[in-house]
């Protein structure tokens, strides 16, 4: 089965194709037929007045093809213009013109003008049929024009993940009944889905499809799911595969067929499907932008919507570029990102996504709707690496490696966990899978290559009657401080060991006013950490999925909530990151 909406200006006869076309009232959601070949068509008949093109968008977008219907008797008409904008962005390039009412007036004329419209369109080429529901002419010639059409459209993929958009849905009792447009996939009955942007699982009881019940069925096709013991389901709502999207409230986007990023409304209606989310938009370059959505969408990248600010009427298309973007805190942030993304082609693939992010497992690439790329380096078959990513990570490692030997002769490796939050690897088993010779790994920690033998030591001066300056008082209790934290950077010593260490009261302030250390300041009493701390946990946070909760940066900073949290009111306190409240804080 294929799937094609209706578009066009109210009155134009929209519904009498659909009915003269399925023989069913366009309602209905076995809006159908049969056609010449033993191809089906299901149709999504939208309303035209100018008040719903939220409504033509929600029914168009999950089609891949459009019947445009033009009154011989009145032509263009300022709503089939703007269903032409809207399918413009939406990226709709197939389907097929009716000139309707060819009873009432000369279809030549309206043929000749609508031409001239769709001139510069990707629907330009696309065939044109006169025809009158009235007398039944053209009816035939406009089915056989439908079958070329579905014989032309892509079939889509069987195993790609579900997303089901509905469009209507009601409850009854314990049952609930969603009507959607299955773009690519398959359903059964039996499966679980989950319920978005709740996340809920749902199981599908029954599903119809064509009049027909079935046991599965694949998209693209108009389906009816009974669902039980679903809850609240409402139109705009989405049933998608468990463990194949990425659920996310912040993506990057490319701005296409309107205005540029700049010039558009900062606050907008993303249409996604049958979704109308409103979102917040950030210019990012003159084609792309930041959206932070109202609600968790499940998403992969190359995803397209429409977005459109109501008061201004105004449209662009969007394709979604990133589905995890980095925050943007620092100075020249934005403009940056904007320079990546131009470089960027509308739907990434997996080589673009794993050189931005350097190291992923594959399971995130996955959820993200790419494949590993083919040079990707393999690690114990969970991660993969971008391959000049994975080569400087070893060279850092030497050089740290290396660094840490000469400034510690007595204890030359550098525990696994200190190398972890170093190159900010999300694991420790990557650090592993990181060291080869002349790099060894021994009983958790990292060691260079054996440094050659030192040269004798040239002879010491005679003494000088000139006193050497003695240390300030905070120095033994620094060092022996580093000594602490050479394995577990951010774990602070607690109020007693700092008493053991004499860094307390003047010579703990002494210490914190020569820059040997950063203290912050908690009600549970100080955390007294090495100086760069603070800046080496911004670079560790900043490789975690954004927005991240305490607890989250607490797990990768390998620390308890509590310096987790005071970290980040120092971070924050500093400008360097961004805090977001949510219901619950």
């Amino acid at each position: 089965m294929q799937v094609v909406s209706t578009a066009g200006h109210g009155g134009h006869g929209k519904s009498a194709l659909v009915r003269a076309l399925t023989g069913t009232e366009p309602g209905e959601p076995g809006a159908w037929t049969e056609l010449p070949s033993g191809r089906r068509v299901a149709f999504v008949d939208v309303p035209g007045d100018e008040r719903s093109v939220p409504a033509m968008l929600a029914g168009s977008a999950p089609a891949p093809a459009v019947l445009l219907a033009v009154a011989a008797d009145e032509g263009w008409m300022p709503q089939t213009a703007e269903h032409l904008e809207a399918l413009g962005a939406l990226g709709i390039r197939s389907g097929v013109l009716a000139v309707t009412k060819a009873d009432a007036a000369d279809p030549k004329l309206a043929l000749r003008l609508v031409r001239d419209k769709l001139a510069g369109t990707a629907l330009r080429g696309m065939e044109a049929v006169p025809v009158s529901t009235v007398t039944g002419a053209g009816i035939e010639e406009l089915t056989a024009a439908l079958d070329r059409l579905a014989g032309r459209l892509p079939v889509p993929d069987a195993d790609a993940p579900v997303r089901l958009w509905a469009d209507r849905a009601f409850t009854a009792g314990r049952q609930t009944v969603v009507t959607g447009t299955l773009a690519a996939g398959t359903i059964s009955v039996g499966d679980e889905l989950l319920l978005m942007p709740a996340g809920e699982r749902v199981r599908v009881r029954t599903i119809g499809c064509a009049g027909e019940p079935r046991a599965s069925v694949g998209g693209v096709s108009r389906v009816v799911l009974t669902l039980r013991d679903a809850g609240r389901v409402e139109a705009g709502m989405a049933l998608v595969t468990p463990g194949a999207w990425t659920h996310t409230t912040c993506v990057d986007v490319r701005t296409r067929f309107g205005e540029a990023s700049g010039r558009l409304a900062r606050r907008m209606t993303l249409h996604l499907g049958a979704a109308a989310i409103p979102v917040g938009l950030r210019p990012l370059g003159p084609d792309t932008a930041r959206l932070t959505l109202n609600t968790r969408v499940a998403l992969h990248l190359g995803d397209t919507g429409v977005l459109r600010d109501p008061e201004r009427r105004s449209i662009a298309g969007v394709s979604v570029l990133d589905v995890r973007p980095p925050t943007l805190v620092r100075r020249g942030a934005g403009a940056a990102r904007a320079r990546e993304l131009a470089s960027w082609p509308d739907r990434p693939d997996g080589t673009i996504v794993l050189r931005r992010h350097g190291v992923l497992r594959r399971s995130e690439l996955s959820l993200m709707g790419c494949a590993p790329p083919d040079d990707a380096v393999a690690l114990n078959g969970e991660w993969v690496a971008d391959p000049a990513h994975w080569e400087s990570l070893f060279e850092r490692l030497a050089e740290e490696a290396s660094r840490h030997a000469a400034a510690s002769p007595r204890a030359p490796g550098i525990p696994l966990e200190t190398v972890r939050l170093r190159l900010g690897l999300p694991a420790r088993q990557l650090v592993t899978a990181l060291v080869r010779p002349p790099l060894r790994l021994d009983a958790g920690r990292v060691y260079g290559p054996v440094p050659p033998p030192a040269p004798d030591p040239a002879p010491e001066p005679p003494p000088t009657a000139i006193a050497a300056t003695p240390p300030p008082p905070w120095a033994a209790g620094v060092e022996r401080l580093r000594a602490d934290l050479a394995g577990s950077p951010f774990d602070p010593p607690p109020p007693a060991r700092l008493g053991e260490l004499g860094l307390t009261g003047e010579v703990l302030a002494a210490a914190e006013r020569a820059g040997a250390v950063v203290r912050i300041e908690d009600e549970d009493g100080d955390i007294v950490l090495l100086p760069g701390a603070d800046r080496e946990a911004l670079r560790v946070l900043t490789g975690l999925p954004q927005p991240f909760t305490p607890a989250q940066a607490g797990e990768a900073l390998a620390t308890s909530r509590r310096v987790a949290v005071a970290l980040l009111r120092h971070l924050d306190r500093l400008g360097l990151t961004e805090r977001r409240r949510t219901e619950r804080s």
